[in-house]
C-alpha cells in the first residue's frame, strides 16, 4: 500500500487504479499484513501492472509464506475486477486477526 515500505518494489511499474475489498480474513503478522481464507472483507488496495516482469519480482518479495493467486476484487465504486492477490500460508500462532480487514486504521503510518 501507498507509503508502506513494499510499495517501493512496484510503485516505478505499476498504476493506481483504487481501493478495494476481497473476500477473506486478515492477520497482523507483526510488522506486515497477511490475508487467509475466512468470513469477511479485507481492504487494500489495487494496481495495474506496467511491466509483467515485475510480477516474479513481487513473488520474492512476498517470500514463501505468500502464494500469488487470481481472486475477484470489488472496487470502492462497487466494480468488480480481477487481480492478483498473495494469500498467506504461514505459522499464524503469533499472528494478530484484524477483524475489520483494514491494516491502515491498525497501522496509519509505516511499520
Amino acid at each position: 500500500m501507498r507509503g508502506y515500505s513494499r510499495h517501493r518494489v512496484h510503485s516505478s511499474a505499476s498504476t493506481f487504479v483504487g481501493e478495494g475489498s476481497v473476500g477473506g480474513r486478515l492477520l497482523d503478522l507483526r510488522g506486515y499484513p497477511g490475508l487467509v481464507a475466512g468470513a469477511g472483507r479485507v481492504r487494500g488496495e489495487v494496481y495495474r501492472l506496467d511491466d509483467p516482469e515485475l510480477l516474479p519480482v513481487l513473488d520474492r518479495e512476498e517470500g514463501y509464506n505468500f502464494e500469488r493467486r487470481r481472486a475477484i476484487v470489488t472496487l470502492a465504486n462497487g466494480r468488480r475486477a480481477g487481480a492478483w492477490i498473495y494469500r498467506y500460508r504461514g505459522p499464524q500462532n503469533r499472528a494478530v486477526p484484524i477483524p475489520d480487514g483494514d491494516y491502515r486504521r491498525v497501522h496509519p503510518r509505516p511499520a
